[in-house]
């Protein structure tokens, strides 16, 4: 597995950081904030064991076993891409400096993949790209669309988070996807 050094608990990504992953032609593509601490020194996606990320994914059907973070690139395999808004910065969502989240890279990204739905791993992640406050956002499809791509709003699967935990909301997605 790839690691980086301990880094900092926030700050600037070094050179070496994850990749977008993203090709033509997904049914869903996961978009985060920014990469947490751990996440940032794994090189990996939803890298922290106490994050429900990859657990889910097979609890729900999205793919058939459970994907380990270091091996995140074979979710391309079953349709899905990973992405974030921020791929600059590691760090809560609290600690990324102000204007970290590109809201804009994120639609071009959409745009030119054109994948069936993009999710958004939490409130804060898609009031940023929605330009709505969190309050204003509920979990589910959102009457916005990038082009022909639908978005979604989960909650988010960070351990930190845990207390509005709802495992329904990405049921509800993945029982969508298989639709698609």
């Amino acid at each position: 597995m790839h690691t980086m050094s301990k880094l900092d608990k926030f700050g600037a990504l070094p050179d070496e950081h994850v990749p977008d992953l993203l090709a033509p032609g997904l049914k869903l593509v996961f978009c985060g904030t920014a990469l947490g601490r751990v996440s940032a020194e794994r090189c990996a996606y939803y890298a922290n064991p106490g994050n429900f990320f990859w657990r889910t994914l097979h609890n729900t059907g999205l793919t058939p076993g459970q994907v380990r973070p270091q091996d995140y690139a074979q979710v391309l395999d079953y349709g899905i891409g990973l992405t974030d808004l921020c791929k600059a910065h590691y760090g809560n969502d609290n600690q990324l400096p102000a204007g970290a989240l590109d809201a804009e890279a994120l639609r071009q990204k959409i745009l030119r993949y054109r994948p069936a739905i993009l999710a958004f791993t939490s409130k804060t992640g898609a009031s940023v790209y929605l330009g709505r406050a969190t309050g204003d956002i509920t979990l589910g499809f959102q009457p916005e669309k990038v082009g022909d791509t639908r978005i979604y709003v989960l909650p988010s699967p960070s351990g930190q988070a845990r207390i509005f935990w709802n495992q329904q909301a990405w049921q509800d997605l993945a029982d969508t996807v298989r639709g698609v």
